[in-house]
């Protein structure tokens, strides 16, 4: 525990930021979660891409998440759209 006062407040701020953070973290991480459920069912997945966009983006530009780790979790959820959308293409024409 700290001793001197600007060391308390910094640990108050440290732990506001941090549950902060992870509210933010959590959010991106279940609308993936959400992107992916859609794309798998058949469902349009364009409204759950852009917001996941915009929620990295402004993840990124407050610096809770780094630029390349953004970029990353987008180009990933791009991919397994293309993919879950191709494969589901393909089931259906079996089908046929």
């Amino acid at each position: 525990m700290p001793n001197k006062k600007a060391a308390i407040k910094d640990l108050k701020q440290t732990k506001k930021r941090t549950l902060r953070n992870a509210l933010i973290k959590r959010n991106i991480k279940e609308i993936i979660k959400k992107g992916k459920k859609a794309a798998t069912s058949g469902q349009a997945v364009d409204a759950i891409a852009k917001e996941l966009q915009k929620a990295v983006d402004k993840a990124v530009k407050t610096k809770v998440l780094k630029a390349n780790t953004g970029n990353r979790k987008k180009s990933r959820f791009a991919d397994m759209v293309k993919k879950t959308v191709v494969s589901s293409k393909e089931k259906s024409e079996e089908k046929k």
